[in-house]
């Protein structure tokens, strides 16, 4: 694992929608972004290596590389439930887009919500989402409990450990709102990652899980999804066709996308180089056109249908909607409610 440095300057994340535009605003200079990249490509992840966030992130960059012409060196920081990435990246990285962030915007901006950063949100820009994937509720596939009607029965006879990767994480809020729609205690344990939520639901130290559905949906043999907490199942044929939170409850949740992995840059950096960011921005369109991205991606057992591009206003609209959900659950989020 590769670390760009220690002891961060908390300095000055999110809002951003104002910076979208920013580089149409100013001057393009080509002369100065036919030099761009100068030197490899930086990428600070608030998660462990191995991760959901990294299998998604090595897969983009791997394409992505080859029309930068450069190679993308990532650094691991899962401190802190993500907050240590975040702070290093806004004290440390250099205001020159060689430097940026790959994290999952919807628990990132939820432990905002919990404890205030550091640092100004409106000096972070997410600009690029690269998936959206649903949170949903999974047992292993041989429990005793086969559908999310099981689940919420057994919930109202004893408490049942939740395993999940983060407290402050939309599946983790889904299934929390599910417990006091339906008068099921569940009891959230955080496990500090996917890998380590889905080992505690198969060894049966938890009594089911909530997580993105990418990283559950290709290993049916291990694992069944029962619930899905969006509007619609984007997978039915990989996930058992397990019915949604809404339609099955009655609920009027909003869409918890579980994973929505984006890359993340410092303002500064944009108003300071905007030729770079264009460049940016442009060669990262065209991997989602390439067909190695999507070799990549099938390589690596994730659905190929949660793939899809979100730019920097639909990143901001989502991290918002998030941030004011977070807000009427926050006492879930802290496993007070």
């Amino acid at each position: 694992m590769k670390d760009f440095g220690t002891g961060a300057s908390r300095r000055t994340f999110l809002k951003g929608s104002a910076a979208a535009g920013l580089a149409a605003t100013l001057p393009f200079n080509s002369s100065f972004a036919a030099q761009f990249p100068e030197r490899n490509m930086q990428v600070y992840v608030p998660t462990r290596e191995g991760g959901g966030a990294d299998r998604n992130q090595r897969a983009f960059s791997g394409v992505w590389k080859k029309y930068l012409n450069t190679d993308f060196e990532p650094a691991f920081y899962p401190g802190g439930a993500g907050r240590v990435a975040y702070e290093k990246y806004m004290g440390l990285a250099k205001d020159d887009c060689h430097e940026l962030i790959f994290g999952n915007m919807g628990p990132e901006v939820l432990n905002w919500v919990v404890k205030g950063p550091t640092f100004n949100l409106d000096d972070f820009l997410y600009f690029a989402r690269v998936d959206a994937d649903p949170g949903i509720v999974f047992v292993k596939r041989d429990s005793k409990m086969q559908t999310i009607d099981d689940i919420v029965a057994e919930g109202k006879k004893r408490t049942l450990n939740v395993g999940v990767s983060r407290l402050a994480h939309p599946a983790t809020l889904g299934v929390m709102a599910l417990g006091r729609h339906t008068g099921a205690s569940f009891n959230p344990i955080p496990l500090s990652g996917g890998k380590n939520t889905r080992a505690g639901v198969e060894t049966g130290e938890m009594d089911f899980g909530a997580l993105p559905a990418g990283g559950i949906a290709n290993r049916p043999k291990n694992f069944k999804i029962v619930l899905a907490f969006t509007h619609k199942n984007p997978i039915p044929d990989k996930s058992d066709n397990a019915p949604t939170v809404n339609a099955k409850f009655g609920t009027n949740l909003p869409d918890l996308i579980a994973g929505a992995r984006a890359y993340g840059i410092k303002k500064a950096a944009i108003e300071k180089h905007p030729d770079r960011y264009k460049i940016l921005t442009e060669t990262l369109l065209k991997v989602f056109d390439d067909p190695e991205y999507k070799e990549a991606v099938i390589k690596t057992k994730a659905p190929w249908e949660l793939i899809g591009y979100g730019g920097p206003d639909e990143c901001a609209a989502y991290a918002k909607a998030m941030m004011e959900i977070g807000k009427d659950y926050k006492d879930l989020l802290t496993g007070k409610g």
